[in-house]
């Protein structure tokens, strides 16, 4: 109750994440077992950041921003345009594609938004679309990058709870996250076609092959992450590093994009993103320490356990709290807050590790785009110069075709288990 306390009144004024999980876990510790249990959280904080796979998340995130000054976005949007001729509202189809395309670059949905949505969205004004629209489908369409392997909250998922393989998380999102962009496919079809939303000329092969071929290279960095880890050739650690020289050799030497400013911008944005990250798998790590060691986990499971003995509802009971928490936080912060006391509940009932985690972190990735926090969207929004209000309107569709994502995976465990079962990972 104390640490709840000292959580809550921490939060309300306005002390920085990490430092209220700190000091939350702090005042648990000590008043389970005083003053001699404070010594032991500063190695739990160290153990919370020093774990080797860890060093992947700096080499992701920096891979991610030389892309994006590579002139990479340019190219996938082009290939994407030439697949979708006289289909109503192909610009909104190619915006979808794209995310798609990007997602197994990035692995952050703001990333992404930016990324994309300042090179598509003027072109989608052009055409008629509403600014609220443009912000919707851009927003809704990159959190599907997430998901999609590589991903950083996949990565803070498995540092926060050491038993889970990384690689099985990894392997597990791809299926869901192909079903993900598959439906925004199909709402913006449908939106589109009753809009009447425009379309282009004609789909033409050697337009088709020739920006197939540019953007090849640029879409062998999923390859080279996913087919060496799945595969056992690399860990994910030395994954992170081969798609980080391919990228700058790709950038700097292949598309002759990357200027000095260019490199140092990468540099000092993956510091301040990799800086936040840390912090809070460290004091993730020391809050994570008293909520197993004073039975929260276990008080956790038997109350979910009283809701019903139908695991159904049980899962989709979490899956709709944790939907609600990520209205209210960020995902990487929900993350570090929740999947200690829930995880280790739902295994404890019996659901499997890699299916508890994806239905949480698709559930968790929604917050990206509900109000009133939705940082995607409202990233989205401000390149749009829309109302918030509107796009949040315009994204319900999406929304909603994300949240039946969530309830197919949670009631068919099969969906995320498929790909680690095939190449025997995580199971």
């Amino acid at each position: 109750m104390s640490a709840s306390i000292a959580f809550i009144v921490l939060m309300f004024i306005g002390l920085p994440l990490g430092l209220v999980l700190t000091a939350a876990g702090m005042v648990g510790a000590y008043s389970i077992g005083g003053a001699d249990f404070l010594g032991i959280l500063a190695d739990r904080f160290y153990s919370g950041v020093s774990g080797y796979v860890l060093i992947a998340v700096p080499y992701f995130i920096i891979t991610a921003e030389i892309m994006n000054r590579a002139g990479l976005t340019e190219r996938l949007i082009a290939f994407a345009s030439s697949l979708f001729g006289r289909v109503p509202g192909a610009l909104s189809h190619v915006n979808v594609t794209t995310c798609l395309l990007f997602a197994g670059l990035t692995g952050a949905a703001v990333t992404e938004t930016a990324a994309i949505g300042r090179t598509l969205i003027p072109s989608m004004r052009k055409e008629g679309y509403s600014a609220a629209y443009c912000a919707a489908v851009t927003a809704c369409s990159a959190i599907v990058g997430p998901i999609i392997p590589p991903s950083i909250i996949m990565i803070a998922y498995a540092a926060t709870l050491r038993d889970t393989s990384i690689l099985g998380l990894f392997a597990a999102g791809i299926v869901p996250g192909l079903m993900m962009g598959l439906a925004m496919l199909v709402v913006s079809g449908i939106i589109s076609w009753k809009r009447g939303y425009a379309s282009h000329q004609r789909v033409m092969l050697s337009v088709i092959v020739s920006t197939g071929i540019s953007a090849l290279a640029a879409m062998g960095i999923p390859l080279v992450i996913l087919g060496g880890v799945l595969t056992g050739l690399t860990t994910v650690t030395e994954a992170s590093v081969i798609a980080c020289i391919y990228a700058l050799v790709l950038g700097g030497f292949a598309y002759r994009r990357l200027s000095r400013q260019d490199l140092w911008e990468s540099l000092v944005s993956t510091v301040s993103f990799s800086g936040v990250v840390f912090l809070l798998l460290g004091a993730s790590n020391v809050l994570g320490w008293f909520v197993t060691r004073s039975g929260i986990a276990r008080h956790a499971a038997e109350t979910i356990a009283t809701m019903s003995d139908n695991p159904v509802v049980q899962i989709l009971a979490v899956a709709a709290l944790l939907i609600v928490i990520g209205m209210f936080i960020d995902v990487l912060p929900a993350i570090i807050i929740a999947v200690p006391v829930l995880a280790p509940a739902l295994v404890e009932l019996g659901f499997h590790p890699l299916h508890a985690g994806m239905v949480m972190l698709l559930a968790l990735n929604l917050g990206n785009i509900t109000p009133p926090v939705g940082l995607t969207l409202m990233t989205a929004a401000r390149i749009a110069n829309a109302p918030y209000e509107s796009a949040v309107r315009e994204s319900l569709p999406f929304a909603a075709a994300h949240v039946v994502i969530v309830v197919l995976c949670a009631l068919f465990p099969a969906i995320t288990l498929l790909v680690p079962r095939m190449f025997g990972v995580g199971m």
